[in-house]
């Protein structure tokens, strides 16, 4: 499988968010840091910002920030909301079904459970997952051995992504 830039774009704005918190992130920034045209980037804001996911604040010292801490946003629910079509095969849609092997093939159900195995790999892995920690709690972890258990990130219910 193979993910679109949009999703790719999508994940990366929410990364640099996550890495930057308690400040707002600019559209410019993440372009020059990801090398990434502003246009593509505007796409992906506005729809992250459509489904909750981000808050933006316009005009002059205006940028973005993640609405809920990163610990709380699963990877999974985002490559859901920013992919339009998980069809693997064209079995997989009824609607244009028209191979003739459908009656009688199992394929479908080992690539539908792939399918399923894959969200369930994504579903376990937060933003918080994937980007280091501020520097001063970096700093801080290495000086204390704390014990700490993260708390169990809470499913995001994003609406599915509209294709116009």
């Amino acid at each position: 499988m193979r993910l679109s830039e949009y999703t790719d774009y999508s994940l990366r704005v929410l990364m640099y968010c996550a890495s930057h918190p308690g400040r707002l992130v600019t559209i410019g920034e993440l372009a020059e840091h990801h090398q990434v045209s502003k246009n593509h980037l505007m796409k992906v804001v506005n729809d992250l910002s459509r489904q909750g996911v981000i808050e933006t604040t316009r005009g002059r010292g205006g940028g973005l920030r993640l609405l809920q801490s990163a610990d709380r946003i699963r990877v999974g629910d985002i490559v859901r909301t920013s992919e339009t079509d998980f069809r693997l095969v064209e079995c997989f849609d009824p609607a244009t079904n028209a191979c003739t092997l459908t009656p009688s093939c199992r394929l479908k159900q080992v690539f539908g459970n792939a399918l399923q195995a894959y969200f369930r790999e994504l579903d376990g892995v937060t933003l918080a997952d994937l980007v280091p920690p501020p520097a001063p709690l970096r700093a801080a972890a290495g000086r204390t051995a704390r014990s700490t258990t993260p708390a169990a990130p809470v499913r995001v219910a994003l609406p599915k992504r509209r294709v116009p």
